[in-house]
């Protein structure tokens, strides 16, 4: 498990050094990083969703264990965000200790967590649907508890974005064509067309990312201990924290270290847009991004040994 996991994350990690490459040659620019972004979330998120839930085995387990998921993932950020909040509770004026409560529980669980947990549970189609029951979960924290976080400020949080964004609209498309068994009607011919979109998530958000480091002095990068904080909270603490959580509860194996894995996920890129959206701290949202992904490549392996 420890060899799938490394070799997995540094696939993912090798993908950054095209977008690191081009953006120092003048090939690709920060420029276009909205554009790559827009593509991301609103097509290829999307079919990603539709795709892992079109090939899901469908029975009446399974479905229990989709509702279960999806509880237990927003219980779990919930809480964590929350102890945080009372820990740094009086610390809640500095823009850092407001990116690290988000930062630390908001995870890239669909760009980053989707390949590697399909990787270490080849055998087991569910855990693709747990990766995005879980960017579902957490999508609704992202306009509420996430923005509130960034700012500061609780004019900004909408309800109704938490609930019309890609990823949630596409989960509510493919949770009835799972129900209703969409496999088996659905045209061959469009699945493979959605599952090919589905898997660009990973390289192009990667791509995203390297282009992002090569616009940030590394020196800068690795100079700002409070940063190395936020990645130790987002990378160890709070993946053994779910997971801690989950051993309490009779769930099975697969469910469990499903938690583990993609409570361990880097911080989501989507830190850095809505820092960027409201002008808080892009700087720092950037760093704690780059340099949890980059840190990943060892925590991520150390969390699949857990796994028996």
């Amino acid at each position: 498990m420890f060899q799938v996991a490394f070799f997995n994350v540094l696939l993912s990690l090798l993908y950054m050094i095209p977008g690191y490459v081009f953006c120092k040659i003048k090939k690709a620019a920060p420029e276009h990083l909205s554009t790559m972004s827009y593509i991301l979330i609103y097509f290829c998120s999307p079919c990603m969703v539709l795709a892992s839930f079109l090939q899901l085995p469908r029975t009446k387990e399974m479905i229990w264990h989709m509702i279960l998921f999806f509880v237990f993932a927003l219980l779990v950020q919930i809480l964590f965000f929350f102890l945080l909040y009372l820990i740094f509770g009086k610390k809640q004026d500095d823009d850092y200790y407001r990116i690290m409560n988000v930062g630390a529980v908001l995870g890239n669980v669909g760009f980053f967590g989707l390949p590697l947990i399909k990787a270490l549970f080849p055998d087991s189609p569910e855990v693709a649907c747990y990766s995005c029951i879980f960017v579902t979960s957490m999508n609704l924290l992202v306009f509420t508890i996430g923005v509130y976080g960034v700012t500061g400020e609780k004019t900004y949080i909408s309800i109704k974005n938490a609930f019309i964004n890609p990823a949630f609209v596409a989960f509510l498309i493919a949770v009835p064509l799972y129900l209703f068994n969409g496999m088996a009607w659905f045209p061959k011919f469009l699945f493979n067309g959605i599952d090919v979109v589905g898997k660009m998530t990973t390289p192009l958000c990667m791509l995203i990312l390297g282009i992002r480091l090569a616009t940030i002095e590394l020196k800068k990068l690795f100079s700002n201990p409070k940063i190395y904080l936020t990645c130790g909270l987002k990378l160890l603490v709070f993946p053994l924290f779910g997971f801690g959580i989950s051993m309490l509860l009779p769930l099975p194996d697969t469910f469990r270290y499903a938690v583990l894995i993609l409570c361990g996920t880097p911080c989501a890129s989507v830190l850095l847009g809505m820092a960027e959206m409201h002008g808080k701290s892009t700087d720092l949202a950037a760093n704690c991004i780059l340099l949890s992904t980059l840190f990943s490549i060892v925590t991520l392996p150390i969390l699949a040994l857990l796994i028996r």
